[in-house]
């Protein structure tokens, strides 16, 4: 699954400023500065917000935090297992169980907008 808007769903917590960017001037006001309300893109406290945001909703779903990998969490329910893998703004879901599957890719939509993209081929280069 990929979201979507990954990047621009999160308020900053701190001040941030900068320059205005070339053709965002004004005539007049060529001093002024910007100030960011939320994230943009390529923001590095963006993929921080990002993913403090994810992971406060996927624990929510009763997912639970690798110890040794903190964008891969599991979740077991009987003798139903399920891990996902959050690679940036990438959602890699694996499970025994095709309903529960279903339930949290239609949970994951409600939270975030995102796409599914269906059977992952390949994983970072790495033919499944």
């Amino acid at each position: 699954m990929d979201v979507n808007t990954s990047f621009f769903n999160d308020f900053v917590e701190e001040e941030i400023i900068m320059d205005q960017p070339e053709g965002f001037t004004f005539i007049g006001k060529e001093q002024n500065i910007c100030s960011f309300q939320k994230s943009i893109y390529g923001l590095k406290q963006g993929s921080r917000s990002w993913n403090m945001d994810f992971d406060e909703v996927i624990r929510g779903y009763d997912f639970i935090k690798n110890e040794n990998d903190p964008c891969a969490y599991n979740k077991i329910s009987g003798s139903t297992v399920a891990y996902l893998v959050l690679y940036v703004d990438e959602i890699l879901l694996i499970e025994n169980d095709v309903k529960m599957l279903g339930d949290i890719k239609a949970w994951l939509s409600t939270q975030f907008s995102m796409k599914d993209i269906g059977e992952a081929p390949y994983i970072l280069g790495i033919k499944i």
